[in-house]
C-alpha cells in the first residue's frame, strides 16, 4: 500500500487529462466500491462531460479494481496530512468529491471546503445508536460529523 500511494502523484501527472472535469470518488476498499459502483456508472453514463478519478485507501480495493473500465483514473488516496492533501488535489483538481459510506478524512475535507468543491457522501447510514451520537463518542468522530452535516449543507445551497 506504501509504494502504491508514493505512486499516485505519478499516476495523476500522467493520466489526469488537465481539460477535464473530474468527479472524484473515494472507496475505503472493495466492499465501498460495490456500494457506490452503480452511481459510477450511472454518471458515467449520463454525464460524459465528466471524467471519473476513483481512488481507494486499501489494497484490497484497488488491486481487485485497478483496472476497472468505469473510471479514467485510479489509484491509492495519499494520507490525510495538509502537505499530501494539497497535493493530491493540486494534481486531481477535482470538480466534485464523492466518499462512499463512512470513509471521510478531516484534512481532505477541510481543503476541499476551502476551496469550494462540493463534497457528498453516498451510502452512508447514520443511526442514533452510533458512536458518533454517544455521550462517550470520540470528540473526533462528532467533529467529523459536524463538519460533514456542514458541507453536506452547504453543497446543497
Amino acid at each position: 500500500m506504501r509504494f502504491g500511494q508514493w505512486k499516485t502523484n505519478s499516476i495523476l501527472r500522467e493520466k489526469i487529462d488537465r481539460n477535464a472535469k473530474y468527479i472524484w470518488f473515494h472507496a475505503s476498499s472493495l466492499g465501498e466500491f460495490e456500494q457506490g459502483r452503480p452511481m459510477i456508472e450511472k454518471i458515467k453514463a449520463e454525464h460524459p462531460e465528466y471524467k471519473v478519478l476513483l481512488t481507494f485507501f486499501s489494497p484490497s480495493g484497488y488491486e481487485v479494481r485497478k483496472n476497472y473500465k468505469g473510471a479514467d483514473v485510479i489509484c491509492y488516496l495519499p494520507f490525510d496530512t495538509p502537505f499530501r492533501v494539497k497535493k493530491f488535489l493540486n494534481l486531481a483538481n477535482p470538480a466534485i468529491a464523492i466518499f462512499i459510506k463512512y470513509e471521510f478524512w478531516g484534512n481532505y475535507l477541510r481543503e476541499l471546503r476551502k476551496r469550494g468543491i462540493p463534497v457528498y457522501i453516498i451510502s452512508a447510514i447514520f443511526r442514533p445508536d452510533q458512536l458518533f451520537f454517544q455521550w462517550f463518542g470520540s470528540r473526533t468522530g462528532r467533529c467529523y460529523l459536524i463538519l460533514i452535516i456542514f458541507l453536506f449543507r452547504t453543497s446543497v445551497r
